[in-house]
């Protein structure tokens, strides 16, 4: 990863700003043309640097339903079971964990009910359970990983 590959990621971290050309604003901060930030972004992307980038909904929110999942997963079924998970548009993140519970992922759906249906779709199509583990209480942790 070159220089200012790390510099973008590091200012996109937190803090973008909202407004119409919002490329061109932290463009103009990281002393790059706006072009270039968005080429950059694209070629971390395709090289699987970044995972994704884009905003994050409060899906409760704007009315629609978000829980944490865990399955127990047998390591030699893991990538298949991953790869099915990961096909269903609700899941968000998709984590590997050592521990019993070995699979942790998001759902983010549009009505709340969409949650256990989706739950019953994965169990039906993975003969896995799925442990729903819905939100008690929310706290905000501002997490920024530099590079």
């Amino acid at each position: 990863m070159d220089a200012i590959a790390r510099k973008i990621i590091n200012q996109l971290q937190g803090d973008f700003p909202i407004t119409e050309q919002p490329y061109a604003q932290v463009a103009a901060q990281l002393e790059i043309t706006e072009d270039e930030l968005l080429q950059q972004l694209t070629n971390l992307l395709d090289q699987g640097l970044l995972s994704r980038f884009g905003p994050l909904y409060h899906a409760e929110r704007l009315g629609g339903g978000l829980t944490l999942a865990a399955m127990p997963v047998p390591e030699t079924d893991f990538e298949q079971v991953a790869a099915q998970v990961n096909a269903f548009p609700e899941v968000a993140h998709n984590y590997a964990r050592n521990h019993e519970l070995n699979m942790w992922f998001i759902l983010a759906t549009e009505q709340p009910e969409r949650i256990d249906e989706v739950i019953q779709e994965i169990e039906a199509q993975t003969g896995l359970p799925v442990y729903n583990m819905p939100k008690q209480a929310e706290y905000y942790l501002r997490l920024k990983l530099e590079v």
